[in-house]
């Protein structure tokens, strides 16, 4: 055996590696088809293996099918694979993960692309948190599915088992095991025409047959949720094609991808310079790409007839669509392509027709340049402004011609907004961002006819903005939004299986709108007695600094009056007191604390007799009111004390929204801001309680503090929209406040359901938690919890 690799499987018995040809030629291919940097993470691979402590048939393995893996996608992806499986590891067997490693090679010769790989092996994930019997009877047949289903396909279809049968284990290794006629008719729903994998090598001699060069293909997936799949696209002089094209209007698959390839070959080829993008619009530049995609296909075709004949079938029921669904602008683009293409086409408006007669003039005349696409498509926009309103660019995209690319390879930008063919720095791709600008600018951009809902930049003025007709109201309080988070994913408990789920949960952080900050002054002054009692509790609770304290045996320093005291008695013959020592003690606060409120819909509901007339009924206060009441006296309190604080609060609409709202932060004052945003707290939704924990959890983290606490206030048990067991919430909480304990945070729950007692120890725990009988008294109850958490 190879000595190099011989130290890196010195895990496995000599005796049971037996035959060294077993593995010493799987790392000869792997030297001949990697480079040293490939090899090494090849071999740091092996080591890793060994450590998960699996078996030894998951190392062999490993050191056999990785070279065919990277022969498929490149050795970029070993990487991405010994995480996974690293990931794996701690979710299900040794065996189930022997048997994924050993389906790897077949998974990547059918998916192709190390990014789709990626995709599998990230679904992999998911599903062994989800349903982890369905692993080894799906590896079982992965030949079979892949064979028939694109990645985001086979997502679709083993989502659908793992939510079906998430509480059977045996109808999930039925399911993934194709052993049900349900699972054969999902299959068989999530199908598709035609897939790329099977017709690479032909559309490779297609084109090589057309312009005697080759052209680098891969294949893309973002069908992940709908079966619609993504547009081609060229980035990097790579050809990117949907993994599945389904036949369109009697046009094979096949032909789908023959006319795609064909027309991204041609943007290739006959794009000798970039379109300049510099001051146009979304809406100008997709009239523009209709000219474009025109050039060039009858460069193609004017050297290859049969091109023409193959693109133009494609517009007979793109037609019939825009007359019924599509917006008026998309409908005249269409046809303008149409008029283009085909010489025989008449328009029903003469100046299509005019226009397209003009344009394919002028490439008849060697005007085969890429300006003249942008002369005629700036004409072509304002003929269509003229008659029509120019849509979102949303709108705009919904081109129903499968074969067309989205023309990012066409377009080049100015400054440092876009570099030639990167299709990602394209303004209307770029992520939102925001820029400080002058009054001036702000004024001539104020009512942009372009807006439609997702804006790239976002403009801050100095000062607020109000309307010439001032009311009192800027343009940000009448018109603007709140900003929201980046989402934070977490696992989530299931009892039923005893595994997390990984990443189940998306909290998104948003704002609730503000109110005036002197109804919190009112609460003080309304619960004045309380706050006198609280004031008493305030000075208790201050840090002391420096204690002495008298009366001890030992101590850090001699009290000289007690001392004297003991030397008098020793003189008078009677037994002296010992307790002559003084003990110094540092009394310092060092405490972090998150106040998490329950803001789910439940928390709108009135107290007290509800049988009342209309007024009588709005002056009993909410369970809501209460405890913006119970949150305002507490934070008077604990700012007076010190202590570092902030004050959340949560809701949720399913797993993936779980609203999380940061009303104070623990470096902001309890100042005018912080009042706003609890004076304006609202209620609604659901209580997904587990995720909000973990999210508080992270927040109190990043605070160095020797105690940290979390203190929730709640009206009921968790629940969500999304879940109907009872169950399986409670015990995610559960684990939720088991985890944040072992990570030095201290849960205490204090809860405004009378029925709680079913159910809140066994989730926080004895002492850990509060039952307030009576709701009214919350204000006054709050403050002494916390008194009696941090004395």
């Amino acid at each position: 055996m190879h000595p190099e690799l011989a130290e890196y499987l010195a895990c496995i018995d000599p005796e049971d590696l037996g035959d060294a040809d077993l593995v010493e030629p799987s790392y000869l291919e792997a030297q001949r088809i990697m480079s040293p940097q490939g090899l090494e993470n090849y071999l740091v691979g092996i080591k890793a293996m060994c450590t998960l402590g699996k078996g030894q048939d998951l190392v062999l393995t490993y050191v056999q099918e990785m070279p065919q893996v990277v022969k498929e996608v490149g050795e970029d992806i070993i990487a991405d694979v010994v995480e996974a499986l690293m990931k794996l590891a701690s979710l299900t067997s040794g065996s189930v993960i022997t048997l994924i490693l050993a389906n790897l090679p077949l998974a990547a010769t059918r998916l192709g692309d190390a990014e789709l790989l990626r995709g599998y092996l990230k679904l992999l994930h998911q599903l062994a948190g989800k349903a982890p019997r369905g692993l080894r009877p799906m590896m079982e047949c992965l030949g079979e599915l892949l064979s028939k289903l694109t990645l985001g396909g086979l997502r679709r279809w083993a989502n659908w088992g793992a939510q079906a049968y998430q509480r059977d284990l045996d109808g999930q290794s039925a399911y993934f095991g194709l052993a049900t006629e349900t699972s054969k008719s999902i299959l068989q729903r999530e199908r598709r025409g035609t897939l790329f994998i099977d017709n690479q090598r032909k559309l490779n001699f297609y084109l090589r047959a057309l312009w005697g060069r080759a052209f680098f293909m891969r294949p893309t997936a973002e069908d992940f949720e709908t079966r619609q799949g993504s547009k081609p696209y060229i980035e990097s002089h790579l050809v990117h094609l949907p993994d599945a094209f389904d036949s369109y209007d009697g046009i094979d698959g096949v032909d789908v991808y023959r006319a795609a390839a064909a027309h991204a070959a041609a943007h290739i080829v006959y794009t000798e310079s970039e379109l300049d993008g510099d001051g146009l619009s979304p809406a100008q530049r997709c009239c523009v790409e209709v000219f474009e995609d025109a050039r060039v296909e009858f460069l193609a075709y004017r050297r290859f007839p049969g091109l023409r004949r193959l693109w133009a079938r494609f517009f007979g029921r793109a037609l019939e669509q825009a007359q019924e669904d599509l917006h008026p602008m998309v409908d005249l683009m269409l046809r303008m392509s149409r008029a283009l293409l085909d010489p025989d086409y008449r328009d029903e408006e003469s100046w299509v027709a005019d226009l397209a007669a003009d344009f394919s003039a002028r490439l008849e005349g060697a005007g085969d340049g890429v300006s003249i696409s942008r002369e005629f498509g700036l004409a072509f926009f304002d003929r269509i402004r003229a008659q029509t309103q120019i849509p979102s660019l949303r709108i705009l995209q919904q081109t129903p011609v499968p074969y067309r690319d989205d023309n990012r390879y066409s377009w080049e930008f100015s400054g440092d907004q876009l570099g030639a063919g990167e299709y990602e720095r394209l303004p209307w791709r770029q992520p939102t961002v925001r820029r400080h600008v002058n009054i001036m600018q702000m004024v001539n951009e104020i009512d942009s006819e372009l807006e439609d809902g997702s804006p790239q930049e976002v403009w801050v003025l100095p000062t607020e903005m109000f309307p010439y007709e001032d009311h009192g109201v800027s343009y940000n309080e009448s018109e603007g939004v709140e900003p929201v988070s980046e989402p934070f994913h977490y696992d989530e408990w299931d009892y039923q299986v005893q595994l997390a789920r990984p990443e189940w949960t998306t909290v998104i952080e948003r704002r609730q709108p503000r109110d005036d900050a002197g109804i919190m002054d009112d609460i003080l002054a309304k619960h004045k007695p309380i706050a006198s009692r609280i004031k008493h509790l305030i000075d208790a609770l201050q840090p002391q600094g420096i204690v002495r304290r008298r009366g001890y045996e030992d101590g850090d320093e001699i009290d000289i009056d007690a001392a004297v005291r003991a030397m008098i008695d020793i003189r008078r013959g009677i037994m002296p007191d010992p307790r002559i020592g003084i003990r110094i003690t540092r009394h310092l606060r060092d405490l972090s604390m998150i106040v998490l409120m329950d803001l789910s819909e439940s928390t709108n509901d009135r107290i007290g007799d509800l049988g009342e007339d209309d007024e009588g009924y709005a002056q009993q206060p909410s369970i809501l009111d209460l405890t913006r009441e119970a949150t305002g006296l507490l934070s008077w309190a604990v700012d007076a004390i010190g202590d570092n604080y902030a004050v959340h609060g949560f809701a949720s609409d399913g797993r993936h929204d779980v609203q999380y709202y940061r009303f104070k932060d623990f470096d902001q004052p309890y100042g005018d801001e912080a009042k706003a945003r609890l004076a304006g707290m609202r209620g609604g939704l659901s209580t997904r309680m587990g995720a909000a924990l973990r999210h508080a959890g992270y927040h109190l983290s990043q605070q160095v503090s020797q105690k940290r606490l979390i203190l929730l206030i709640t009206d009921g048990e968790p629940a969500d929209i999304d879940e109907r067991d009872p169950q399986y919430l409670r015990q995610d909480t559960k684990h939720a406040v088991e985890e944040l304990a072992a990570r030095g945070i201290y849960t205490y729950c204090l809860t405004l359901d009378p029925d709680a007692d079913r159910y809140v120890s066994r989730i926080f725990g004895p002492n850990h938690y509060s039952i307030v009988d009576n709701i009214e008294r919350l204000p006054e109850r709050l403050p002494r919890v916390f008194s009696a958490l941090t004395a």
